[in-house]
């Protein structure tokens, strides 16, 4: 049976409309990831700024949080512009969508510190997160389904993956200008006010794309339908509500996205939030690294798109899952070795044990930043070892075991403060703290990652490997999910998908997976979350998700 694809001509080339397309739907993509990485990018310094009421390991869990706010509305946000993009048309609604984010992310650079007007700052700090988080969840389906449907489709894959690249592009322009400012004014004036500038220097930024984009005309597939008169009167009603729809939505969702989603976060993000806080490599220097990897790595978007038009989507996602899935403990061990040696090898001779008995221990997160982990001996330890974000593993003891620290074969007994007066308490946590850290300095322990003895070339090596895993899964995703779905409800079935798996799955990664690690002790542990998701997307989509690289998207 004759398809569409197959009465295509083999050679099509761009066209200059079809170029205008990708440029333009690109770069305004380009500018909302890069309004949206800002805020990950700057987590330790927003934490500093506006969770300052709070203990440090909380502090920087809860900018985390904020930090994922912005991913839990985007569901939200594709289910409402997505809808008016299936009924009032593509071009308008990622107009608005780039509004909201451009104006909602200048704001930030203007919000004053916690210091200035105390629990109003972050209360409005995530307020503009959530704002974002909306305006992506519209943009997105909208950029993807645009450019899709302007596509031949032998090469809707090469098509469709410039706009994924642009969530790289928009991270390597972000890391970029926070290097040039960092390099430039010093890392003192940068913590102190330079932060703001990424945020306030958008505004720019959002009048150019928005210009760029008001040159473009409606999807072709749209106007054909709204000429005819065939659009969708209620998309969300026949997207969710009717189960030959649904039941795709939910198959994109755990067989592809889910998986993708969290390949992406880790090799990215968790990546450079795990070379910042858990092997103390200086934030410049890993904001580098991962700029050299991300460079080398980008170009493999368009690589699997353009692959995927010729053997399918279905294999170069479901296997770069695998992949991840497998290497991911091992890459993170050899990253530790590579960006902090001291680290490693103190790990290997002098490990750490906090021997306790684990019911009387308090998960090492505070919600509301009261708890100050001083009230049994266990919690005096292990709020210790969460801040150095050491590597350390449990051992269980009978109730009313006093919580001792083992660092290779010395021990340090923390200190039981019941009973003991404010003064006294605060004096036996502090002598067992400076105890302890000088027992780990002893032991090899850095306080800080060495440069010298960073190994760039392997570290940039092994982050290009992650990076390569996120252009497998990602490059192709933006074809598959516009090739399952209906032109008449494309925009909102494909986008809530795209946004639980990225939003949910992939937005909570950096914060799940740093929780996991301070209730464990186990720097490694967090990594559990994307390899478990990874695996089940590989397995699911193997069974469930069906080839979709030959199918006809106009109708």
């Amino acid at each position: 049976m004759a398809t569409a694809y197959d009465t295509m001509p083999k050679h099509h080339t761009a066209t200059q409309n079809e170029k205008l397309v990708i440029g333009a739907s690109s770069l305004g993509t380009v500018f909302e990831w890069y309004d949206f990485y800002l805020y990950g990018l700057l987590a330790t310094y927003i934490s500093a700024q506006f969770f300052s009421g709070v203990n440090e390991t909380t502090g920087f869990i809860f900018a985390l949080a904020a930090f994922a706010a912005g991913f839990a509305v985007r569901p939200f946000g594709a289910l409402v512009f997505g809808r008016i993009g299936d009924i009032v048309g593509r071009k308008n609604t990622f107009l608005v969508t780039m509004g909201i984010m451009g104006l909602s992310t200048f704001s930030v650079g203007l919000l004053p510190s916690y210091a200035s007007i105390g629990v109003t700052a972050p209360i409005i700090l995530i307020v503009m997160r959530l704002l974002q988080g909306l305006a992506l969840g519209g943009e997105y389906g909208g950029a993807a389904t645009y450019v899709a449907e302007h596509a031949p489709d032998n090469k809707r894959g090469l098509y469709t993956s410039w706009i994924q690249i642009t969530a790289t592009f928009g991270l390597f322009a972000a890391l970029l200008v926070v290097i040039g400012l960092r390099t430039a004014i010093g890392e003192e004036s940068f913590a102190a006010w330079g932060w703001r500038v990424p945020f306030l220097i958008s505004i720019v930024l959002l009048a150019v794309s928005m210009w760029i984009r008001m040159q473009l005309n409606e999807s072709p597939v749209f106007q054909k339908m709204k000429d005819e008169g065939t659009t969708s009167k209620a998309p969300l009603t026949e997207a969710f509500a009717k189960w030959g729809n649904l039941r795709w939505v939910i198959i994109a969702l755990v067989g592809a996205v889910a998986g993708q989603a969290v390949v992406w976060y880790t090799g990215q993000f968790y990546a450079l939030f795990f070379l910042e806080k858990t092997m103390k490599v200086d934030g410049a220097t890993a904001n580098i690294l991962i700029a050299i990897a991300l460079a080398l790595g980008t170009p493999f978007f368009v690589f699997f798109g353009w692959l995927s038009d010729k053997i399918g989507r279905k294999p170069i996602i479901l296997g770069g899952c695998a992949i991840a899935a497998v290497t991911y403990f091992p890459l993170f061990a050899a990253l530790t070795t590579a960006a902090n040696p001291v680290l490693a090898r103190a790990q290997a001779s002098a490990p750490v044990t906090i021997t306790a008995n684990q019911d009387e221990c308090s998960f090492q997160f505070d919600p509301v930043g009261k708890n100050k982990f001083d009230t049994n001996s266990c919690d005096v330890a292990k709020a210790f070892m969460a801040k150095t974000g050491i590597n350390y593993a449990n051992v269980d003891a009978p109730a009313g075991t006093q919580a001792q620290v083992k660092v290779g074969s010395t021990v340090f007994t923390a200190p039981n403060p019941v009973g003991l007066s404010k003064d006294d308490k605060k004096a036996a946590i502090t002598g067992f703290q400076d105890t302890l850290k000088a027992g780990l300095a002893d032991a090899g322990y850095p306080a800080k990652a060495d440069p010298a003895q960073i190994n760039k070339p392997k570290v940039v090596a092994i982050l290009f490997a992650l990076v390569l895993l996120v252009t497998a899964v990602y490059g192709p995703i933006a074809a598959m999910l516009v090739e399952l779905f209906p032109s008449r409800i494309r925009y909102t079935s494909m986008s809530l998908p795209y946004h639980i798996g990225n939003g949910w799955f992939g937005g909570f990664l950096p914060t799940t997976a740093f929780a996991m690690v301070a209730a464990t002790g186990n720097i490694y542990y967090g990594l559990w979350y994307p390899v478990v998701v990874a695996a089940a997307t590989a397995i699911l989509g193997l069974i469930f998700l069906p080839e979709t690289f030959r199918r006809n998207i106009d109708q």
